[in-house]
């Protein structure tokens, strides 16, 4: 990935020096904005993942089904065994006592194992679920666009790809069946009660409007501060992972007491929304508890009376007290699984922000391929802004010639890499054409264009794998023998057998077990392997000595023969040979020609050069 130099980078937070994710070109922003929260889209979403598995989905909802019916039957059976005990004036019928326990305990065993069965299931159909989740929003990734990367802080992206989903299982794995059978189990329960009772039914329910109602406050608060911990559980990531990725310049500026107190600003804004989010949530149990008591004591009152009055049997009231209790008890496990669909739903939530996100723009129906690239590029009269408004390139005119090194040099800010982040159609231009050899770059799949574009950047970037499948990266079904040939010609074949595995070492995240030298090399290789048409070569040397400058050069030699070739130096010794060299300044081209001719002009260039010969000397 291009970092661009031309506009202005993303506030810096008081931490070490770079902005939300390393990279930036949108100034100011601090990672994604929360939205207006919306339950019913959030779950219209949600909907058509699990109409994917309906089947699976129809099966736990009668297993469900079944369980929770014949989870019903027992209070009705311990009510006609407590007439059964009362009804003889102290003869009992035991054989009919025996029948009802035997029907009991069958009731009671089978529920238990349809219950079993339905969460064996559940948790399978979860999973899948969630795993289709996980994978559409990492392919959703990597159809974005580079700017949604430089706005955003990656660890905040990390969090959604890891926490939000998860939290996305928990609630469909412990929370989805529990919401089924909790509705089964307040429709039955009302049932039997209007069955045995409409009197009692009538008195159970004039409580339950009332904690429904805290409850529904309760919730709208809740749900709120849930949205509120997950995003700052993001920020909370990213900002551990700027820190963990740029521990040596933190070091480096003494700057631990600094990042500690970020930290803890941090740490402590997450732990004051969580404990509101745990607090909020946490009323809904107990107030549920004390509704619920009061209204079991209503009904035992009035059902002793009536029993008194011979109104109703004793057993009718023992089958009624514990539908009383199996008509809250569903009400009290949602509210104690409240925490969890929040949370779950705030996940999704933020998912889906990013599933709802534009999508990197798409090719043009039918785009053809641009494949044997000779590597004429021509930039005819190009204008670009990363803002509305604000304009970065203004009328820039550059031509190419297969085979010809085309330099660019100039103030850090001038436009430089934003030239080449428009050649790759990392961004769009605003005005005029790009072509190579003679198409319109807007006009072919761009796959097809960056298959025939290598990049070599300052800052290298290498995976925690081999040294040689670092390299293969390049093209990955390249042989090793294509892979070791690359190493040699970028004279990186050296120091890789003096490593203990050789080519098969693996490096550590971003082969820091390696010299900036070393990893510029690999990364040249890489590029060799990939064998494009046209090369970017962005800074390549800037960051290293003397003399490992001079191996790197030699390689690049080696990369950039027979290939169109764009350098973007600072150390302007570097490209004393180009064969047109461009001086950009303030988004335009001010200057132009070979070195020979520029210092003659003795214009912007020759003040650069004259700079950095006075630095030398």
């Amino acid at each position: 990935m291009l970092n661009d130099k031309s506009v202005n980078k993303p506030q810096v937070r008081p931490g070490f020096g770079r902005g939300p994710g390393g990279h930036g070109h949108m100034s100011g922003m601090m990672g994604p904005k929360v939205k207006t929260k919306d339950a019913k889209g959030t779950m219209k979403k949600l909907w058509k993942y699990f109409a994917k598995q309906k089947g699976q989905y129809l099966l736990v909802i009668i297993l469900v089904l079944g369980s929770t019916l014949l989870s019903l039957v027992g209070p009705l059976l311990i009510g006609y065994g407590v007439d059964v005990l009362t009804a003889g004036k102290g003869l009992v019928d035991f054989n009919k006592l025996f029948t009802i326990l035997i029907w009991m305990g069958l009731a009671y065993l089978l529920s238990a194992l349809m219950n079993w069965v339905q969460i064996y299931v559940m948790v399978g159909v979860a999973q899948d679920t969630v795993w289709q989740i996980r994978t559409d929003l990492f392919a959703k990734i990597q159809t974005l666009p580079l700017k949604f990367f430089d706005s955003r802080l990656h660890g905040d992206i990390m969090s959604r790809l890891t926490n939000d989903v998860e939290n996305i299982n928990n609630t469909l794995s412990q929370s989805a069946t529990q919401l089924i059978a909790s509705i089964i189990t307040v429709l039955g329960t009302m049932g039997m009660m209007l069955y045995l009772s409409p009197v009692l039914t009538l008195i159970s329910l004039i409580a339950f409007p009332l904690g429904m109602y805290i409850s529904l406050k309760i919730a709208g608060n809740s749900r709120k501060y849930f949205a509120g911990q997950q995003k700052e559980l993001g920020m909370l990531n990213g900002f551990i992972e700027e820190t963990i990725s740029g521990q040596k310049v933190v070091k480096t500026f003494c700057r631990e007491e600094k990042s500690l107190e970020t930290f803890s600003e941090d740490n402590q804004k997450l732990k004051k929304v969580g404990i509101k989010a745990q607090i909020f949530s946490g009323f809904i149990m107990p107030v549920m508890s004390v509704v619920n008591n009061i209204n079991f004591a209503i009904v035992a009152a009035v059902g002793g009376w009536m029993s008194v009055k011979g109104m109703i049997t004793v057993g009718v009231i023992a089958s009624f007290l514990n539908y009383t209790r199996q008509f809250s008890r569903p009400i009290n496990e949602i509210a104690n699984q409240f925490n969890m669909i929040q949370s779950g739903l705030a996940g999704a939530e933020r998912v889906f922000e990013i599933m709802d996100e534009k999508p990197e723009f798409e090719d043009n129906a039918g785009a053809p391929e641009i494949t044997k690239v000779a590597g004429d590029v021509n930039f005819n009269n190009v204008s670009f802004g990363y803002k509305k408004g604000i304009t970065v390139l203004k009328g820039v005119n550059i031509v190419a010639r297969a085979g010809q090194t085309i330099a660019l040099v100039g103030p850090t800010g001038a436009g430089k890499t934003t030239i080449v982040n428009l050649l790759t159609r990392f961004y769009d231009i605003d005005e005029g054409t790009i072509t190579v050899d003679g198409k319109d770059i807007r006009t072919v799949e761009k796959d097809s264009l960056r298959k025939c574009l290598g990049i070599v950047l300052q800052d290298t970037y290498l995976f925690s794998d081999t040294v040689r499948e670092n390299i293969r990266y390049g093209r990955l079904e390249s042989s090793d023998v294509e892979v070791e040939n690359a190493a040699r010609i970028a004279n990186a074949d050296s120091f890789i057998l003096r490593l203990p595995e050789g080519y098969d070492t693996v490096l550590t995240e971003d082969g820091m077990n390696l010299s900036q030298g070393q990893r510029q090399l690999l990364t040249i290789a890489r590029a060799i392997l990939a064998n494009p048409a046209i090369l970017i070569l962005d800074e390549a040397t800037s960051s290293v000595d003397t003399r490992t400058e001079m191996n790197i050069q030699k390689a690049m030699l080696s990369l950039m023969k027979g290939r169109t070739s764009f350098v973007i130096a600072h150390r302007l010794s570097t490209i004393r040979d180009a064969d047109e060299i461009l001086v950009v300044n303030g988004g335009e081209i001010i200057e132009r020609g070979t070195h020979k001719e520029l210092l003659e002009a003795e214009g912007f260039y020759f003040d650069l050069h004259s700079s950095q010969q006075r630095k030398i000397s």
